[in-house]
This record gives C-alpha cells, structure tokens and sequence, in this order.
C-alpha cells in the first residue's frame, strides 16, 4: 500500500525556504513552490517512514523560515 502526503505553508520568501529544505530530499520526497508557498509531498509504503520524514521535514522546516527571514533582514539593511 502506498502512502501519499503533502504539506503546503505559506512563506514570505518561499524560494529560499524550499531551496534550503531540497538537499534533504529522498527520491520519495519532493519540494516545490507554488506562489507564496512551499509545498512538501511524499510517497512511501511505510507509515513510520512517512511519520519520521515528516517530523524531521516540519523541524527543518522551522529552521530554514528563520535562516531565510535573517537572511531577508540582511539584505533589507543593505539596501
């Protein structure tokens, strides 16, 4: 059985997000942006797979928000 997800989140600079979040991905996991949003699917026929990718992507999610917002900041400051 396979087991499908996705996550969409809505970014203020959602490029740099997805960009960070994208080395990390498995062939059963993609990263894209629609719009403003970062959008996460992923495919496996393991839940707990799906359950501990998952964890892992919502906690580095939070990290690339905030390295990409200090970034927006630093440039803001440049200019």
């Amino acid at each position: 059985m396979k087991i499908k997800g996705e996550i969409s989140t809505l970014h203020s600079h959602p490029e740099c997000v997805a960009k960070a979040l994208d080395t990390d991905n498995m062939p059963h996991m993609k990263t894209a942006v629609r719009e403003n949003r970062v959008v996460f699917t992923i495919e496996s026929d393991k839940i707990r797979s799906v359950v501990a990718t998952t964890d892992d992507y919502l906690m580095n999610l939070q990290i690339a928000e905030e390295m990409c917002g200090i970034e927006q900041d630093k440039k803001s400051e440049r200019s």
